[in-house]
């Protein structure tokens, strides 16, 4: 009775069983099974090559720059103390001896035979310029030229093999790429610092003495103090893409911004100074402002882009070549322009007698055109530097100790042979002593042709007359 239980139980579930396969199957039938594939299955980025990605740190670049970025220390001689607010109040000793006044920058190795590039400020009215490399070698350093309008200065070592830096492309750098400015702020040698791009372009008015000042300045975050200036401004790949000229402070130290001059300028500037002994500043004739919504209106142009044409110079180039006032310069040989500054950039990369191509917008038609540029005397010829020294009119004698004993002075230098020229239209006269210029002492010739080939703009002369006369004159270079 059990066993045919058991049995009768093993059958009904092995029917049941296969019931079930029948019925699953039968189901499987009616909802078949999809396999669904993703399409695309992949997608591929195409990635720049390894050798065009900027690298995640600085070090090759940091190690290239500081061979090449020079220690610049300068003296100067002062009668007094120096403190000119010192003196006033408590006197100084009078000892004989002249007070040096020292001062420090930066520069850059531009050849391996010794040009370096700095800022003109850094050596201005120097007496003594010594350069220190970062091998601990020093060398005293000869002033090849300088240029006030961009402030910059060539300075020449006696030694050859020497680390330099290559020149950049200060026209590919773009906004928000790394740079690092090398240095020597407060002299701590071979300082690196980092930072981007914040702008490029930038017009701050630090040259506004200068007539024809050229400001297109690289703005970067890069922390720059007192004794960075004439350093170096690289990339990522260690070429030289600007001078570092400038920091905007109200402390004096960096506060956030600092500002180099682009090799677009720098590079020309020292070809001309090395070639010529002055640079060749080719002149638009043109005066100039940023076209804006206002003047975009009154003058009914509709693309506000470009610099509007306020001024003409007379015989100047762009008056000759058709230019007229309300123009509107758009571009420079395919280049668009969009500030003074850029213009200025521009143009400042040509010489006397090159042919650029101008575009203008006049009342929302363009034109094109061809323009040749001009030299500050309204010519095309390469100019030559000028003596400055030979265009005050005088030669120079050194006093014996007796004359400097009878007109009781410790220092001096006479003038003798006035020709025509700047000391005659002034009113100087032969015999005059010259004791001082810019408050330099004048001890030599040789000291004369130093402070006035240094100066920017003018000399004040301070001197005595053989009669005990003390005289003071102000002289425009």
């Amino acid at each position: 009775m059990n066993a045919k239980r058991f049995f009768g139980s093993m059958l009904l579930a092995i029917a049941g069983g296969i019931a079930a396969v029948l019925i699953y199957t039968a189901i499987d039938q009616k909802e078949p099974t999809y396999i669904v594939q993703e399409t695309p299955g992949m997608q591929y980025v195409n990635l720049p090559s390894a050798e065009s990605i900027a690298p995640t740190n600085f070090i090759v670049a940091a190690e290239t720059a500081v061979d090449a970025v020079v220690h610049v220390k300068t003296k100067a001689y002062r009668e007094g103390s120096g403190n000119p607010f010192y003196d006033f109040f408590f006197g100084y000793r009078d000892d004989g001896e002249q007070q040096p006044v020292l001062g420090y920058g930066s520069g850059v190795i531009l050849t391996s035979d010794g040009y370096i590039v700095t800022n003109n400020h850094v050596i201005e009215g120097s007496e003594e310029v010594e350069v220190i490399l970062n091998d601990k070698r020093s060398f005293d350093a000869e002033i090849l030229g300088t240029d006030p309008n961009t402030d910059l200065a060539v300075l020449k070592i006696r030694e050859n093999k020497l680390p330099f830096l290559r020149f950049g492309n200060s026209d590919d750098l773009r906004l928000g790429e790394w740079v690092l400015a090398v240095g020597n702020p407060y002299n701590l040698t071979s300082t690196v610092t980092a930072g981007i791009v914040s702008a490029k372009a930038r017009n701050i008015n630090i040259l506004h003495g200068q007539e024809l000042s050229i400001e297109s300045f690289i703005q970067t975050d890069a922390a720059v103090n007192p004794g960075n200036s004439g350093g170096a401004l690289v990339n990522t790949n260690g070429d030289l893409v600007g001078i570092n000229a400038a920091i905007a402070s109200r402390t004096g130290a960096f506060t956030g911004y600092s500002f180099a001059i682009p090799v677009s300028i720098v590079k020309k500037v020292v070809e001309d100074v090395i070639e010529y002994g002055a640079v060749q500043r080719a002149i638009l004739g043109v005066v100039i402002v940023e076209l804006d919504a206002d003047a975009a209106k009154k003058n009914n142009i509709d693309d506000i882009a470009g610099v509007l044409v306020t001024g003409l110079r007379q015989n100047g180039a762009a008056n000759d070549a058709g230019i007229e006032i309300d123009d509107v310069i758009t571009a420079v040989n395919g280049v668009r322009v969009n500030s003074p500054a850029e213009l200025q950039e521009q143009v400042s990369r040509y010489r006397p007698n090159d042919k650029i191509s101008v575009t203008i917008n006049r009342k929302n038609r363009v034109i094109q055109m061809d323009i040749v540029l001009r030299n500050l005397e309204g010519g095309t010829g390469i100019v030559e530097k000028q003596e400055a020294v030979s265009a005050l009119g005088a030669s120079f004698e050194e006093l014996t100790s007796s004359e400097k004993r009878n007109l009781g002075i410790k220092n001096g230098v006479r003038v003798v042979d006035i020709t025509s020229g700047k000391f005659r239209s002034k009113g100087i006269k032969e015999g005059f002593v010259i004791t001082q210029i810019n408050n330099h002492s004048v001890n030599s010739p040789d000291d004369i042709t130093r402070i006035v080939e240094s100066s920017e703009e003018g000399i004040y002369i301070e001197g005595i007359y053989p009669d005990g006369l003390i005289a003071y004159y102000a002289i425009q270079l």
